[in-house]
This record gives C-alpha cells, sequence and structure tokens, in this order.
C-alpha cells in the first residue's frame, strides 16, 4: 500500500468505528465498499478483510460500554456460542438459501422495529436484568449469526433490534451486548479467510489505526447523548439500512432471470 492509502484507510476506519460504537453494528457497511473501491482490494478481499477489523472494532466499543455499566455479559455469553456457529452454518448454505428473500423479510422486520423504536413505544417484553430466558439469548445470537454468515452482514443489524424489541433491553446496554456477540461472531468467517489467504494484512492493518479510536469515539457519543435523542439517531439508522437493503434485494428477487 502506498502512504496515501494507508491515510486514507485509516480515515474509512475512523468513520467505520465510531458507526460500529455508536449502532452497535461490526462497521462492515463501510470497510467492505472501501476495500475494494478506495484501497486497491479485490472482490475476495473485500469480503474478507474486514472480518478481522471487526474484531478490535467491537472489543474497544464493548469495553467503552462495560466500563458505564451498560453490557449485559449474561446475554452475551448466551448468545456469542449459538452466533459462531450460526454464521459457520449461515456461511455453508449460502449457495442453497435464497438468501435475497431472507434479507428483504429481515429488512422489513428491522424496519418495523425501527419506527417503533422511534416512536417510544415500550417493548412488549419486560426486561428485568438478569432474569430473561437463557434460550432466548441463544435463539437471537443463533438467528444473528445464521444471517451474519449467510448474507455477510453484520449480526448488529439483527442483535439491537432483537434485544430492544423481544428481550426489552435498554438501547444504550442492547448496542454494549451487540458489540460483545458481534466478536465471536467474526471468528469463524476470519479464520475460514485466513486459512483460504483471502485477508490482505495491510489493508486490515491500515483500518485498524482508524477503527479502535472510532469506535471508542462512537461509544462515548452515545452513552453522552440524551436517550431521546439516542434513540432517534439509532432508530434513523436502522431505518436506512432497512429500507437499502430491502429494496436493492428486492429489485435482486424480482429482476428478470436468465
Amino acid at each position: 500500500m502506498s502512504p496515501g492509502q494507508v491515510v486514507l484507510g485509516a480515515l474509512v476506519g475512523l468513520v467505520a468505528g465510531i458507526l460500529s460504537g455508536l449502532f452497535g453494528v461490526g462497521g462492515g457497511i463501510i470497510t467492505t465498499p472501501a476495500v475494494n473501491v478506495l484501497l486497491g482490494g479485490t472482490a475476495i478481499e473485500a469480503v474478507a478483510t474486514p472480518l478481522p477489523v471487526i474484531f478490535p472494532t467491537t472489543l474497544v466499543g464493548a469495553a467503552t460500554y462495560a466500563r458505564a455499566g451498560e453490557v449485559s455479559f449474561r446475554a452475551a455469553r448466551w448468545a456469542s456460542g449459538p452466533g459462531a456457529l450460526g454464521a459457520a452454518l449461515g456461511a455453508l448454505l449460502t449457495a442453497r438459501v435464497n438468501a435475497h428473500l431472507l434479507l428483504v423479510i429481515t429488512a422489513g422486520l428491522i424496519g418495523w422495529t425501527a419506527v417503533r423504536l422511534a416512536r417510544g413505544r415500550p417493548p412488549r417484553a419486560v426486561y428485568v436484568r438478569g432474569a430473561t430466558p437463557w434460550h432466548r439469548h441463544v435463539l437471537i445470537g443463533l438467528v444473528a449469526g445464521f444471517v451474519s454468515g449467510l448474507l455477510g452482514v453484520g449480526g448488529g443489524i439483527v442483535l439491537v433490534p432483537a434485544y430492544t424489541a423481544l428481550v426489552g433491553m435498554p438501547l444504550r446496554q442492547a448496542l454494549g451486548t451487540s458489540l460483545v456477540v458481534i466478536s465471536a461472531i467474526v471468528v469463524p468467517g476470519t479464520l475460514v479467510h485466513w486459512w483460504l489467504g483471502h485477508i490482505d494484512w495491510a489493508i486490515f492493518a491500515a483500518l485498524t489505526l482508524g477503527v479502535v479510536p472510532g469506535a471508542h469515539l462512537g461509544a462515548r457519543i452515545a452513552l453522552g447523548v440524551r436517550e431521546r435523542t439516542l434513540r432517534l439517531v439509532v432508530a434513523s439508522f436502522f431505518l436506512a439500512v432497512a429500507v437499502v437493503y430491502g429494496v436493492s434485494e428486492l429489485i435482486q428477487l424480482l429482476g428478470p432471470r436468465g
């Protein structure tokens, strides 16, 4: 990589890290296209290289939330293992499942949750820390991991809405807990792509220069703003994700074939 690309990679990483810490996602929505378009990576490197970048990103963001007491480690423990298993299973079934249809459905559910979050509707579940049945966390982790492995998207787009809507977890705690679980979900994919030689470690290093401080900054912003402001910002982000994914995948699903 040239010095200019290293600086550009660090700037891309900074933006991705801020998004990760602020919205409880992995940041791949920024790093994946950047690796291919801006940093000279191949298509497969654009898919593979952001995976190891997500690991330090989520750990730094999660640590910031944890210091503020906004991580449910019980939920993360129950969800992380099934999430990693679901990611491996989703990756194996990529060629056998209609991913376009699944993502349209997922986008609809995310959009519905985002609207409820923006309107301030209380979740149906009453959250008592430590009292949520363990199997609910297992199911959430498994589904998030499966969607992540199958579609190549961050598990946070499933985890944050699920924790807020299905478990009733407070938003900041959902963001922090999501980051912990994502750090486990990306491990199987990272190991597979590392073994296959798909990861550009120079690009990884450049991105990591930015994502580490970015994740801390994003988490600090989320912890510092008012609850209503955070709710509206997070809801807007997930609604935008739902619309972009839903429309693009619906076009792919209904487009001409053959």
